[in-house]
């Protein structure tokens, strides 16, 4: 799994690139976790992760997603997600990680 986090409008934008699994779960929690504390320090406190490049994630990733999105609640940063495949939406859906997350088709619309 690649990682790179770009600021755009005073937002942090976050993209992991590659497939969420019990071999890279922890630096995709790793990666979220700094991508929140960078969004903290933002302009806009808000942080979007790009899920244009992600294939796949498994139930360790969504754990990575509850604990970034605890963290950036504490510190005060909005979370989104962005351009979901229509595998990962699906994932988003059956979880209901679609409902506790803003989840756009555009990065545009979540700024």
């Amino acid at each position: 799994m690649q990682w790179s986090s770009t600021e755009r409008q005073g937002c942090i934008v976050a993209s992991p690139d590659g497939r969420v699994d019990e071999a890279t779960a922890q630096a995709f929690t790793d990666h979220l976790a700094s991508s929140v504390s960078l969004a903290a320090e933002s302009p806009s406190r808000k942080l979007i992760v790009d899920f244009a490049g992600l294939d796949y994630m498994s139930s360790r990733g969504l754990r990575a997603l509850t604990l970034a999105k605890r963290q950036a609640d504490t510190a005060g940063v909005a979370m989104a997600l962005a351009r979901p495949n229509t595998v990962m939406r699906e994932i988003l859906a059956i979880s209901r990680y679609d409902k506790l997350f803003a989840v756009t088709d555009t990065i545009e619309g979540a700024l």
